[in-house]
């Protein structure tokens, strides 16, 4: 039987800021889905460190050609030497096989980043392998041109994360359901307006939905969530407000006592190129972190409220 035709891919980019700089929002995984496009979420596994080497093992959901793939990849991290190998461990067809390389190198001014991809397809299909090209050219760029933004820009404060919590009186299960059953929101929840949930493969959904900020305005949005039964739902949203660079978000049920607590976790980045357009002239980026933190934090504290008043006994 004949070996696979192995495909091979090289992306580089040229960045203004030093190898210290680049190597950790490649390395820190916890970034990569409010900084890369295409991911939409990272599980860290496993991780252990060797000397100068440092080792993990990830499971990660992103978007390729606009259809959710998930897989588990192991990492060879060396910092010293500003390399991350990295190799599929179980690949998502039509992917038959996949790893690779980031390279940091200095250069004046900066560093040169290169993206290095190798892969097969099943069968050898010419089909999927036009399909996986497509995917590597889109991704790969796309990441490289976040990389250069993200670490071009100056902590300027466009990062934002925070939460909100309500404790349910219900079983974890239940709750889990009322969040996952984001079909029937329109029903249950005031501030949605309108609602369209689609789940091609378990556990990963597509929500679209309408929804009416504090300030009576409506914002359409679209997210891919990853559903963890019965304790987790992350998600990242896709369509965004305007205002909005990236949008990540964790729903958590933790038992406590005689029912959960259940948390609303958001990380965003923001616009500051539209603060003026959107609140004028006179706001600042003080201003959109207030707005943003009100109206994320008041429409999920609104959902949770929703669950607790569902699911609770009524007290006679």
């Amino acid at each position: 039987m004949p070996e696979p035709t192995v495909h091979t891919t090289r992306h580089t980019v040229d960045v203004s800021a030093s190898v210290d700089a680049v190597y950790p929002i490649i390395a820190d995984v916890t970034r990569w889905p409010y900084t890369f496009a295409p991911t939409v979420h990272v599980d860290l596994i496993e991780r252990e460190a060797d000397g100068p080497l440092h080792r993990e093992r990830l499971r990660l959901w992103a978007t390729a050609n606009g259809v959710v793939r998930s897989w588990v990849s192991r990492r060879t991290l060396t910092p010293a030497q500003g390399r991350i190998t990295f190799r599929q461990e179980v690949s998502a067809a039509p992917v038959a096989s996949m790893g690779g390389e980031w390279r940091l190198e200095p250069i004046d001014g900066g560093t040169r980043v290169v993206l290095l991809h190798d892969y097969s397809v099943v069968d050898d299909d010419p089909d999927a392998a036009e399909w996986v090209a497509r995917a590597v050219e889109h991704n790969s760029t796309a990441e490289l041109a976040a990389l250069r933004a993200a670490a071009e820009s100056a902590e300027d404060g466009t990062l934002l994360s925070f939460a909100d919590e309500v404790f349910v009186a219900a079983p974890a299960k239940e709750v889990y359901d009322f969040l996952y059953h984001a079909d029937r929101w329109r029903e249950r929840l005031p501030h949605v307006a309108r609602v369209e949930l689609t789940e091609d493969e378990p556990g990963v959904q597509i929500l679209e939905m309408d929804t009416v900020a504090p300030d009576d305005s409506v914002h359409t949005t679209r997210s891919v969530r990853v559903c963890f039964p019965t304790d987790r739902i992350v998600y990242k949203q896709t369509v965004l407000p305007p205002l909005l660079a990236a949008h990540t978000g964790t729903w958590t049920l933790r038992p406590e006592r005689d029912g959960v607590v259940a948390t609303s976790h958001h990380t965003v980045v923001l616009r500051p190129d539209r603060v003026a357009a959107l609140l004028g002239d006179s706001a600042t980026l003080a201003d959109a972190r207030d707005l943003v933190r009100r109206s994320l934090g008041t429409n999920s504290r609104r959902t949770l409220e929703q669950a607790r008043r569902h699911l609770q006994p009524v007290a006679d």
